[in-house]
């Protein structure tokens, strides 16, 4: 499944691997009353964005922007013959439904010329990688793949304790093939793409803007899973690794893009996962794009 959206000189696709339950929505956030459920539950569902059992719908897909000189992939979603045992839709998957989207959206994995990552867990690094003749490659072999320092440092530490198979698998064999980059929060790409630090859901986590005089649309990864979030930014889901900056995090992102015309496009939010930021009942709302 693919589907395209524009923003300023930028033509956006968002290729979907999953869309699909994910978590009892009392589960992912903690700090999240019972009551404050029940209040949101209407529109939630009217969203998409839980089921009937209040459990969280999560759509897991990575974002393509043509800019008038590159062409980008954000996020590379869960990717196949992966080892992940505590999560059985993404363990040892063998479909082709990525591949696909990505061939219906127009493009190769040839034609990809970066690869950015907001940051470097399991389901945003997946297809960065693929296995050949027993080893993991990259998957596009003319990208460079661009990791912010911060995360990739965080995640060395983590896996010298003890290996993180998301990041043996699928981070480690693009640094052996020479493809990445390890960058700094001063990255950009020409005069259309730019880093925007957004620590609190891992130490760090950035976002990516677009725009060549301003910020057209901005890819937000994982600093909010929910909608949920935009109008109560003060909960955080219990894969945070700091609960409290990424609540900071979260309403100074909101407060950046409240009343603007940015795109702001979210990896886990059901489809159509892109809107606009509007003040709404003491929070935020995101208003969808058709």
């Amino acid at each position: 499944m693919s589907l395209k959206l524009t923003a300023g000189d930028l033509a956006i696709h968002r290729v979907i691997e999953q869309e699909t339950t994910f978590l009892p929505a009392l589960e992912l956030f903690p700090q999240l009353p019972p009551e404050l459920l029940a209040e949101n539950r209407a529109w939630l569902r009217a969203a998409g964005a839980i089921d009937d059992q209040d459990t969280l719908i999560l759509c897991f897909q990575s974002y393509i922007v043509r800019t008038p000189h590159h062409t980008i992939l954000i996020d590379s979603c869960i990717g196949n013959h992966k080892p992940r045992p505590t999560r059985p839709k993404w363990n040892m998957k063998t479909d082709d439904t990525y591949m696909k989207a990505l061939g219906a959206a127009g493009f190769s994995v040839n034609d990809i010329d970066f690869v950015m990552c907001t940051h470097l867990h399991v389901d945003h690094v997946g297809w960065n990688t693929r296995l050949e003749n027993g080893r993991w490659v990259p998957t596009f072999p003319k990208a460079r793949y661009v990791f912010a320092r911060g995360e990739y440092d965080y995640w060395t530490e983590q896996n010298a304790k003890a290996e993180v198979p998301p990041f043996a698998d699928s981070v480690l064999p693009i640094v052996e093939a020479k493809q990445a980059d390890i960058v700094g929060h001063d990255f950009s790409i020409g005069d259309h793409a730019r880093i925007l630090p957004t620590p609190g859901h891992t130490p760090g986590h950035v976002a990516f803007t677009f725009g060549k005089k301003q910020d057209d649309a901005v890819f937000f990864g994982d600093m909010m899973h929910s909608p949920l979030q935009t109008l109560h930014p003060e909960l955080s889901p219990k894969f945070d690794v700091d609960p409290a900056q990424a609540a900071v995090t979260r309403r100074g992102f909101l407060e950046r893009y409240c009343d603007t015309d940015t795109l702001c496009c979210a990896a886990h939010f059901p489809s159509p996962s892109a809107g606009k930021i509007r003040r709404k009942a003491g929070g935020f709302s995101c208003e969808m794009v058709a």
